[in-house]
């Protein structure tokens, strides 16, 4: 039986691992901190979102987590993401995966599941 991306990701552990990297990441990154700095004044919004993001994360890497979220368009309209801050988020997950020392498959997975995303996210 074929491992999932869920399990080759290290399950919620791992994706959580991942997700807590890839904020400090965006936190740190001059093309997208604008967004999420604003959030170290707000830890339980912060928590909030790390854990959407968790969830739906792990629910369409084909785990067990059911995502309660808003969807992508809803959650980004209005914010008018550029392309490159998209591209700063896309650079700050790969950065996070090779830190985290995941391999080219799982890399490759993510980005394909990153581009079924961007016209939900870009311009809304």
């Amino acid at each position: 039986m074929a491992r999932t991306l869920y399990n080759r990701l290290g399950e919620i552990k791992g994706i959580t691992k991942l997700v807590d990297d890839v904020v400090d990441l965006h936190m740190g990154n001059p093309t997208i901190s604008p967004r999420f700095v604003p959030y170290r004044d707000q830890p339980d919004q912060l928590r909030l979102i790390k854990q959407h993001t968790i969830h739906f994360f792990c629910a369409g890497a084909g785990g067990p987590q059911e995502y309660k979220g808003r969807d992508m368009v809803t959650t980004h309209k209005g914010m008018n993401i550029s392309e490159q801050e998209f591209m700063a988020v896309v650079d700050d997950i790969l950065e996070a995966m090779d830190v985290n020392n995941y391999g080219d498959k799982e890399k490759k997975d993510v980005l394909a599941i990153l581009y079924s995303l961007k016209e939900g996210v870009i311009r809304l």
